[in-house]
């Protein structure tokens, strides 16, 4: 196994070693959450890096103050340094963003991301699909290049995890640099469409 799987194997490690030891998953069901779903780059084994855990969150009766419960729950975690919220329920997306980082052992913050979506959210579903779609479309060697390019990311720089699956499963982009080449023709803003 090469150097760069190696460590993405132990991000993976520590990522859910995080998910366990927040009780994340658990929390957001004991507020009413139907299904907690991870997607991103954790989903898919592709997490390096950028410390970054995502979850998409659906409730049979959306309550703003299940919401806020489960973050209070989550806060009571001495490890949970901070914690932000938008509020999105009057916007095209339908939700409630939340963000909360988490400490580890070694002082390295974990973000964790949580989007709690109204079902009638344009959004419900549709990045659990694409994980799976990406998911499917992973190889030993495009997982490989895919690390290698996040990895390449200097730090500080703020680049997409989906620009660069789409460079590498879409365009068989194959470095960092021809991934570079190949952004700087691209015009990504805002949600990135797979």
């Amino acid at each position: 196994m090469g150097d760069i799987l190696k460590l993405a194997q132990e991000y993976e490690h520590q990522a859910w070693k995080v998910v366990r030891e927040t009780e994340i998953v658990e929390i957001w069901k004991s507020c009413g959450a139907s299904e907690v779903n991870l997607i991103g780059s954790l989903k898919n084994g592709l997490l390096i890096k950028h410390r970054d855990i995502d979850f998409h969150i659906y409730s049979k009766e959306f309550r703003l103050s299940d919401s806020f419960a489960a973050m209070a729950k989550l806060a009571e975690n001495p490890r949970i340094k901070n914690i932000t919220y938008i509020n999105l329920l009057d916007t095209s997306e339908v939700c409630l963003e939340w963000h909360a980082w988490y400490e580890d052992d070694e002082k390295n913050l974990w973000q964790l991301d949580m989007i709690h979506l109204r079902s009638d959210s344009p959004y419900a579903g549709h990045f659990e699909k694409i994980a799976s779609e990406i998911g499917a479309l992973l190889t030993p060697e495009t997982r490989e290049r895919i690390l290698t390019i996040k990895n390449s990311v200097p730090e500080g720089q703020k680049v997409m995890g989906i620009e660069i699956y789409k460079a590498v499963l879409q365009n068989n982009i194959r470095d960092y640099e021809s991934f570079l080449s190949w952004r700087s023709k691209q015009n990504f803003t805002g949600i990135v469409a797979w």
